[in-house]
């Protein structure tokens, strides 16, 4: 039997460990104007590994360190709330701050985000 894979970070890679099943793409990486990207646009996000681990959500990717975000984080603070735009929908989300942000454009090669769907915002249609 093929084990499920779950995506807590859209576009980057999967994992089969069950805890991540509530995580299954609450994250996804934007462009600068707050666009999705996919592995279309940059196919290097399949390098991103992530994993969950003691309440963290863990991150690596090749050339990278490690980043860790905490997964259970009350979303009450409305100076990092954002939209996204997935396909042709617009998404209430939580921007993960500066330090992430950093990490990503560095390991993709331009300026992105890495931002959480926020818990209040409608079901995501992940369709481009």
């Amino acid at each position: 039997m093929t084990p499920t894979l779950y995506f807590p970070i859209d576009a980057c890679a999967g994992i089969d460990n069950p805890d991540a099943a509530p995580y299954d793409r609450q994250w996804l990486v934007v462009d600068a104007d707050g666009r999705w990207l996919t592995q279309r646009d940059h196919p290097s996000l399949a390098q991103v590994a992530v994993a969950i681990r003691f309440g963290y959500l863990v991150i690596r990717a090749p050339g990278m360190l490690r980043m860790d975000i905490p997964l259970d984080v009350i979303e009450d603070d409305e100076s990092v709330w954002r939209h996204a735009t997935i396909g042709k929908q617009r998404v209430d989300v939580v921007d993960e701050g500066d330090l992430a942000a950093a990490w990503i454009s560095n390991f993709l090669g331009v300026p992105s985000r890495l931002v959480k769907v926020h818990p209040d915002a409608p079901e995501v249609l992940w369709q481009p």
